[in-house]
C-alpha cells in the first residue's frame, strides 16, 4: 500500500499530514502528487467531493514553494467562500512544519482591507473566490507576474456560476510559464474551452472511484404525493432522533422555506443560502459543526466545500437536475469509515430520475416506506428512555432540593413515576401522531393530466371565499383550525379559486364542520361552508350540490397553482397531516429541538 514518504513528499509535510491522521494517500492523491512533483506539465484532473483533492494538488505545490521569496506563487480559484476557507485552513495545516509559508484566503462578503493587508505582508499562496480576486488584481493589490502554479478547483461550478469572465481575466494575467492545475468533477465543453484556451498538453487523471465513501452509503427513496413531501421529511427526523444532516433543495427560496417550517413546527434547523451574509454563514456553520442545529437546509452552491464529516443522513427534497449533482450531494455523507444514508424523497413523477442516478453510482435505490405514526412514537419512546438512562446527575446542586421532591413524590409507586416522568416528553409525540394518515398512499392523488383524484375518506366542501377575499391555502386551514372542529382533523385537498374556493376534510365529521361555520366571518364578509357533489351529511338532509354561479362558470382552471403551493403558515398545511388548534405549534421534537 502506497504512503505519502512513498509519492516523494518531504518529511515536515508527511509530519503534518501523519498528526491530522491522513495514513494513505487516496487514488486522486496517488496519481496527481508524483505528477506534479515531477513534470511542469499541466494537469486535468476528474475528482468527485470527498476524494481528498485538496490535498492532491496542495501538497506538492506546498513542497515546491520558495520560502525566502516575498511573491505569490500560487494562487488556487474555488467557487464559494466556503470552499476557500477550507483550503486555505487546510494548507495551514498541512505547512504547520515548514516555517515561513504564507496562505492567504480572500474572498467576497468579508472586510477587503483585511485581506489587502495580508497580501501586502506577503503571501506564498492565495486561495480565492473569482470576484474577489480579479477585484485585487484590478487593484494592483494582487500581483501574479511570478505565479509558478495556478488551480482551478470546482472548476465546472465557477462555470455553473457565471464566472467564465472573472475565470478568463485572471488566467490572462498570469504568466504563461505557470503550471495550470485544473480539477473539475464535469468536464462539460465550457471546462473543455478554458483548457484548450489556458493550457499546453494537458496530463488527465480520471481517478475509477467517483467517492471514496460510497461504498459506505445507502441510497433509498421514499415516494410521496407531491403534497406530503414536506411532512415526509418530517417523519424521516422523528424516526431518526440522533439525525445529523443536511437537506438539499434546489433554490434559495425553497431553502429559506423548508427551513422556516421546520424550525417553526420545533425542528432543530437552519438555512445555508446566498442571500446570506458571510458573518451569517459562518454563524449558521459554526452551530453545526458544533452539532447546536442537526439539520442544515441548503443549496447546492452554498454547501460547496462544507467540511463535515459525521452525516448521518443527506436529504434530497428535491432530486437535482444533474446526476453529478446527486454524487456530490450523497458524497458528504459515509466519510471517515462511518455509515451513510443518502435520501430521496420522490413524487410519482420523479420515479424516471432514479434509474440514471443508480446508473452512474452503480447501486440500486431501497423503496422505503414513510414511518407511520405508530413507529415514530415507539422510536421517540425508547429514545426518552435512553436520553432518561444516560442522564448525569449533578449531584452537588440537586442534593438540597431532594427532600423537598420526595415529599411531592411521596405516595406514588417507582412506576408511576417512571411513567410519569416519560410522559413529560412522549405525550406531544403520542397526541401528534394518533391518527396520522399513511403518507405512502400515492394512488389517490392526481394524476399527471390534474385529474381530480377519488378520495372516498374526505368530504368535499364549497365556501363562498376566494382570491377576491384575499384568501390563501395558509389563511384557510387557519380558518378551518379557528372553528375547532375536532382534535387533528385530516385537511385534504385545497382549491382557492377567484371568488369561491374548495377543501377536503374527514368524512366523519360532516355535522360537525358544517355547525361550526354557522355564524363565521373573514375579514367582516359572513362564510358559508356547504358540502359538493351532492354528498349527503350524515344527519340526513341535502345542501350538496351547489356550485358558485359567477357569470355561469363551474370552476376557474386557474386554481391549479394553488392546489400544488406549499405552506408554512396559517396553523397548519395542507398536505394531510394533522394540524393543532388555535395557532399552538407542534410539538418539539425529542432529540431535534429548536434553540
Amino acid at each position: 500500500m502506497s504512503t505519502f514518504s512513498n509519492l516523494g513528499l518531504k518529511q515536515e509535510i508527511v509530519e503534518a499530514l501523519t498528526e491530522i491522521g491522513y495514513e494513505n494517500p487516496t487514488p486522486i492523491q496517488e496519481e496527481s502528487i508524483p505528477q506534479i512533483l515531477s513534470s511542469g506539465k499541466d494537469l486535468k484532473a476528474f475528482a468527485q467531493t470527498g476524494t481528498g483533492k485538496t490535498a492532491a494538488f496542495s501538497l506538492p505545490i506546498i513542497q515546491q514553494i520558495d520560502v525566502e521569496s516575498k511573491h505569490t506563487q500560487a494562487i488556487i480559484l474555488s467557487p464559494t467562500r466556503e470552499l476557500g476557507i477550507q483550503i486555505a485552513d487546510n494548507i495551514k495545516n498541512f505547512t504547520k512544519y515548514i516555517k515561513g509559508i504564507r496562505t492567504v484566503a480572500v474572498y467576497g462578503g468579508a472586510k477587503i482591507e483585511e485581506q489587502i493587508r495580508g497580501l501586502k505582508r506577503g503571501a506564498h499562496i492565495v486561495v480565492g473566490t473569482p470576484g474577489r480576486t480579479l477585484d485585487l488584481i484590478k487593484r494592483g493589490v494582487l500581483k501574479l507576474e511570478s505565479t509558478r502554479f495556478l488551480v482551478l478547483d470546482e472548476a465546472d461550478e465557477m462555470l455553473n456560476m457565471g464566472f467564465k469572465d472573472e475565470l478568463d481575466a485572471i488566467l490572462e494575467a498570469t504568466p504563461d510559464t505557470k503550471q495550470t492545475l485544473l480539477f473539475s468533477a464535469t468536464f462539460p465543453k465550457e471546462v473543455n474551452q478554458i483548457a484548450r484556451n489556458y493550457m499546453t498538453d494537458p496530463v488527465e487523471i480520471e481517478t475509477a472511484k467517483v467517492n471514496t465513501g460510497s461504498d459506505n452509503v445507502n441510497h433509498i427513496y421514499y415516494l410521496v404525493n407531491e403534497r406530503n413531501r414536506y411532512n415526509a421529511l418530517k417523519r424521516i427526523a422523528d424516526i431518526n432522533p440522533s439525525i445529523y444532516s443536511i437537506v438539499f433543495c434546489r433554490t434559495r427560496k425553497e431553502t429559506k422555506e423548508i427551513a422556516d417550517q421546520l424550525i417553526e413546527d420545533g425542528y432543530n434547523a437552519d438555512s445555508l443560502h446566498g442571500d446570506l451574509s458571510q458573518a451569517q454563514r459562518d454563524t449558521v456553520m459554526q452551530k453545526f459543526r458544533k452539532k447546536t442545529l442537526q439539520i442544515l437546509v441548503a443549496t447546492d452552491v452554498a454547501a460547496r466545500g462544507l467540511d463535515v464529516n459525521n452525516l448521518t443522513h443527506v436529504i434530497n427534497y428535491k432530486l437535482p437536475d444533474q446526476i453529478e449533482a446527486y454524487t456530490h450531494r450523497s458524497g458528504r455523507t459515509g466519510r471517515a469509515g462511518n455509515k451513510g444514508t443518502s435520501i430521496a424523497i420522490i413524487s410519482p413523477k420523479e420515479r424516471g430520475k432514479l434509474r440514471p442516478i443508480e446508473r452512474k453510482i452503480s447501486k440500486k435505490f431501497i423503496k422505503t416506506d414513510v414511518p407511520n405514526g405508530k413507529e415514530v412514537c415507539e422510536v421517540q419512546l425508547f429514545n426518552v428512555i435512553d436520553k432518561l438512562k444516560t442522564v448525569s446527575v449533578n449531584e452537588t446542586e440537586i442534593t438540597p432540593y431532594l427532600e423537598g421532591i420526595y415529599e411531592k413524590l411521596e405516595g406514588l409507586t417507582r412506576e408511576e413515576i417512571i411513567q410519569k416522568l416519560v410522559s413529560l416528553e412522549f405525550n406531544s409525540f403520542l397526541d401528534y401522531y394518533q391518527n396520522a394518515p399513511d403518507l405512502n398512499n400515492v394512488s389517490t392523488d392526481r394524476d399527471d393530466r390534474g385529474k381530480r383524484r377519488n378520495d372516498e375518506n374526505m368530504t368535499r366542501y364549497f365556501i363562498n371565499l376566494g382570491r377576491k377575499d384575499k384568501l390563501t391555502p395558509a389563511k384557510l386551514i387557519g380558518l378551518i383550525n379557528d372553528q375547532r372542529i375536532t382534535k387533528n382533523i385530516e385537511i385534504g385537498q385545497i382549491e382557492i379559486l377567484d371568488t369561491f374556493s374548495f377543501f377536503e376534510l374527514d368524512k366523519n365529521y360532516q355535522d360537525e364542520t358544517l355547525s361550526s361555520f354557522e355564524d363565521t366571518s373573514f375579514n367582516g364578509r359572513t362564510v358559508n361552508v356547504e358540502i359538493t357533489k351532492k354528498q349527503k351529511k350524515s344527519g340526513g338532509g341535502d345542501r350538496g350540490g351547489r356550485r358558485r354561479r359567477d357569470g355561469g362558470r363551474r370552476d376557474d382552471r386557474r386554481g391549479g397553482d394553488d392546489r400544488r403551493r406549499k405552506f408554512n403558515k396559517g396553523g397548519g398545511n395542507s398536505s394531510g397531516e394533522r394540524s393543532f388548534k388555535g395557532g399552538r405549534k407542534r410539538p418539539n421534537r425529542s432529540g431535534a429541538r429548536h434553540h
